[in-house]
Formats: C-alpha cells, structure tokens, sequence
C-alpha cells in the first residue's frame, strides 16, 4: 500500500475510534439524568409538599431510596419512624405535629407519638370501668329512704374489696336507710374509693340499735381510702338526743324495749380506724348522734371541703375527733356543733389544722387528757388561719387531774374569734362533772405558741389554770388582741393565770400581767 492510502486508512480509523467514544459518553449521561429523573429530586419533593394538603404523609413514610431501589421489594422496619427531614435534601414537617390538620387517612396506620392530649380517658373516680366500679343499687340497693339497704351494702363492699382501685358508688338522688356496718380489711385490695353522691340516713328506734355500739359507718384496717362525692351521711340523731339519759350508768345501755329508749352509748357516725392514707372529702355530716368524724390509729389523713353541721345544743357531738394518729392535715372545711370542732386526744402527733371555721361549738380542743390517771401524749399540733364564731372556747388545752405524759410543740396562730366566750385556755382541773375529786399529778404543758390572736370575747380574754406540781411552761404570747363584747347573758373579766409560765413577746391587748416570766421548778414527765 502507497503511503498515501495508508495515512487515509490511519485517518479512517481515528475518525471511527472518535465517533464510537462520543456514542459512550452520550450514554453514560443518558443514564445519570434517569437516575435523578425518576430518583428523590429535591425539587419534585418541595413542590409536593407546598400542594393542597400542606404535604403528602403517607409519601413521607416511603424506605428512603438512598438504601436501595426506589421501589421497595419488602416493607421497610424503619416506616413507623422515619428520620427527622428524610434525608438527602427532604424538607417535609417530619415528625408530624401531634394534632396534624390533615385527614385521619393521611395519617400513619402505626404513629409513634402518644394520644392527644385534648382527649385523655376520664379519670377512675368519674368513669370507673365495669370491672372496678360496684353500685350499690346493682346489688339490690332500693334508696326510697324506707327499705334496709344495709346488706346491699355489704354485699357491694365484699365485691369491692377483692379488687385493686375498686370504686363503690352510691348514687345521687337515692336516700339509703342503713343499719350498722363495718366496711373491714385487712384483706382488702388497696385504694378503694367511696363515690358518695347520694344520702346515707341512720335508722331510727331503739330496736335498730341494740346496746354497747360505739359507731354507725365504720372503716377499719384499710390502706388507701378514699370517701368523696357531694353526698350526705344523716346520722338522724334527735331521737338520741332527745330520749337519752346524760344520768344513766353504763350497766343501764341496753335499751328498754317497753320504753323503747335507745342506749345511753351513742354511736359515732363516721369512724376509721387502724388505717392509713385516708381521705375524705366533699361530703357533709349532719346531725350525728355523737361525734361525727373519728380517726382513731390512722397514719396519712386528708380531710378537706367538708362539712360538719348539728345544732348547738346537740349533746357531745364532737366535729372530727383524732386519737392516736399521725400525720393528719385538716383544711377548708366548716365545722357547726355541740361539742368541740375538733378534738386532738393521746397519741396524736405532726397535726396540722388550717382555714378551717369553727361554730358554734366548743372550739378546736386538745384534750381531755389523763383521765382516770392515764398517761397522755400530743406534741408537734399546728392551728392557723381558723375562724371562731360563737364558740365556748377558741384554742383550749384541757386536761384531767391524776393523770402523766406531756402536751408539747403546740402553735396557735392567726386565729380570729367572734364572739367567743374564753378564747385562749389551758385547764389542767377539766371536769365536766359537779365535783372532781383533787389529785396531785397532771399531764405537763410545754412549748405553747400564741401568734395573732384578735377579735373578740364574752367572758374572759385568757385563762390559764395549771397545776401546781407540774406548772404550765414556755408560754409565748405575740399579738394578741381581745376585746369585750357586751353581752346581756354574760359577765367579762380580765385575764386568769395560775402556775403559768413563759413570755411576752409583744404587748397584749387586754394586759396579761399574771403570766410568770421565766421556766418553772420540777420535772416534766417525757413521753
């Protein structure tokens, strides 16, 4: 071949080698562009989500592509939690807001988030669940006000007590005449609740009674009980009042069926005992034939938004009375009575009384203590923030003589009488007999804080009677003001102290001169 035809060959070659590289090359771009064609563009996905709907869900919840083809083969275990911004560019909302606009079929079938809370299930008090609640009118309960519905009642308790949370419910508008009953543990289910939204009424007539009865609804031996609701507990107690004999002797209880007088023990209405973590709130108790509300061994007691109410000449019809328990908080909650508003006895400590309004009464009392020589002990009892209206004393510590033990770490403050016969007392001579026979020891008085105690009184401002083997001591008076109120009944006088020791802290109005500075001789018994 001449050179000529061999450098066209050459050139022919070069020419083809050239055409086939441009044909690879053009190719190969074809390729990447339909990657990024049919791939996540950011920009196809931008758009989507500015579309009517403000976004595409169930297009957010797609296996992200850049971990395989963009048609998934098996479904993706990450779907139910997708990564916050899908990756490579994606800017959707993710995740979603807990309450997102978009119909309930855009949203995931298997969301991670928790309920909304604008829903949450009613609490167990309101809704109990058929498995917790027990009605006491599913359990042949009538509330005409007339059938015995004791059993029914016990029969509900029984069910109740086997389960854990369990509510009884007594409904509202029903009237349930019942007898004596002991709602009992100690193999009871913890935290039952007592929904009381109807009226408990007391039977009537000394046959329904029988003798040596000491309470009406009791509660014994429960941890975490609860009473609530906007109902009433009636103890009907006028036919006690008005056929028992304050003269009988105990051997004389048992009613006389030809007379048809019922016992001279009076049973308390509402009684717990032995039980801890104990609330009750909301109802009222009224006309109780005795004390209305006890709380006798308990540890952890709330009571507030009560209402207590018999008239003022009703017999020993204590408000709420405490033995031997500890750790009670008593608030907002009104107290009208014969007896005491609230009667704080041996055992009691870390009690804690506020915004509470007592009358007419007897006042907010410690004691009496050391009867038929016993020995007593209370110690650490705040009283703050109580309205006293009408009352025979306002803050009283009483005991009995003969007996031993100390009351001390005691604090009355802000309190505001109205009315009141003696508003500040200690009385270590109580007896609520004609004649008391004289002893020698007392239970002790000490650590007694008198803070902001103002209004006004009908007989005497302060008295204190203490005795004179163990005086009264560390007596702290700080802003007392007490004025006389002229009441035709009544004759006022000043103040009265004996074997009383302490301070004053600030000036009082009246003066209070007898109150001896300083600390007494002796030994105070400890407890």
């Amino acid at each position: 071949m001449s050179l000529g035809s061999k450098g066209l060959a050459t050139l022919i070659i070069f020419v083809s080698l050239a055409l086939s590289s441009g044909v690879s090359t053009c190719d190969a771009r074809s390729g990447r562009h339909w990657r990024q064609k049919n791939g996540p563009s950011t920009t196809m996905f931008r758009r989507k989500g500015k579309g009517k709907n403000g976004g595409s869900s169930h297009r957010r919840y797609q296996p992200s592509p850049s971990t395989g083809p963009s048609v998934p083969i098996s479904p993706s275990p990450v779907v139910p939690t997708p990564s916050p911004g899908g990756g490579n560019g994606y800017t959707s909302p993710s995740p979603p807001p807990p309450l997102p606009p978009s119909p309930p079929s855009q949203a995931s079938p298997l969301p991670s988030s928790p309920p909304p809370p604008q829903a949450p299930p009613l609490p167990p008090p309101e809704a109990p669940s058929q498995d917790t609640a027990f009605n006491v009118v599913a359990f042949g309960a009538k509330g005409d006000g007339v059938t015995d519905d004791t059993q029914a009642f016990e029969t509900a308790w029984a069910a109740a007590c086997k389960v854990e949370a369990s509510t009884i419910l007594v409904p509202s508008e029903l009237e349930f005449v019942v007898g004596p009953i002991s709602f009992s543990g100690p193999n009871c289910k913890p935290n039952i609740l007592f929904q009381l939204d109807g009226t408990i009424l007391a039977k009537t007539g000394a046959r329904a009674w029988g003798s040596g009865l000491l309470q009406w609804l009791e509660f014994t031996k429960l941890n975490g009980i609860t009473i609530e609701g906007t109902g009433v507990i009636n103890g009907q107690g006028q036919e006690w009042w008005a056929n028992s004999d304050p003269n009988d002797d105990d051997d004389m209880d048992a009613y006389n069926q030809e007379l048809e007088k019922v016992p001279q023990i009076k049973p308390t209405a509402l009684r717990f005992y032995g039980s801890s973590n104990v609330r009750v709130t909301g109802i009222s108790i009224v006309n109780s034939s005795q004390c209305h509300l006890k709380f006798d061994s308990c540890q952890g007691v709330m009571v507030h938004n009560l209402t207590i109410s018999s008239p003022e000449d009703s017999p020993n019809t204590d408000g709420i009375h405490l033995q031997n328990s500890k750790d009670v908080n008593i608030h907002h909650t009104n107290l009208a009575c014969g007896d005491d508003c609230i009667s704080i006895q041996t055992g009691c400590s870390g009690i804690n009384i506020h915004n509470v309004n007592c009358g007419p009464g007897h006042g907010i009392s410690i004691g009496g203590l050391g009867k038929y020589n016993t020995k007593a002990c209370v110690s650490n009892i705040t009283v703050r923030d109580v309205n006293m209206f009408r009352t025979m004393t306002g803050v009283r510590i009483k005991t009995w003589q003969g007996g031993s033990g100390l009351v001390q770490n005691i604090r009355f403050s802000n309190i505001q009488m109205s009315e009141v016969q003696t508003p500040i007392m200690i009385d270590q001579f109580y007896c609520d007999k004609t004649v008391c026979k004289n002893q020698t020891s007392a239970v002790a008085v000490s650590g007694v804080q008198y803070e902001n105690i103002q209004g006004t009184f009908t007989i005497k401002p302060a008295h204190f009677a203490c005795s004179d083997s163990s005086p009264c001591s560390e007596i702290t008076l700080t802003g007392i003001q007490l004025k006389p109120l002229v009441v035709p009944q009544y004759h006022t006088c000043g103040p009265f102290c004996w074997q009383a020791f302490g301070e004053l802290s600030t000036p009082t109005v009246p003066p209070i001169p007898c109150l001896q500075l300083g600390k007494p001789g002796g030994n105070h018994d400890v407890c």
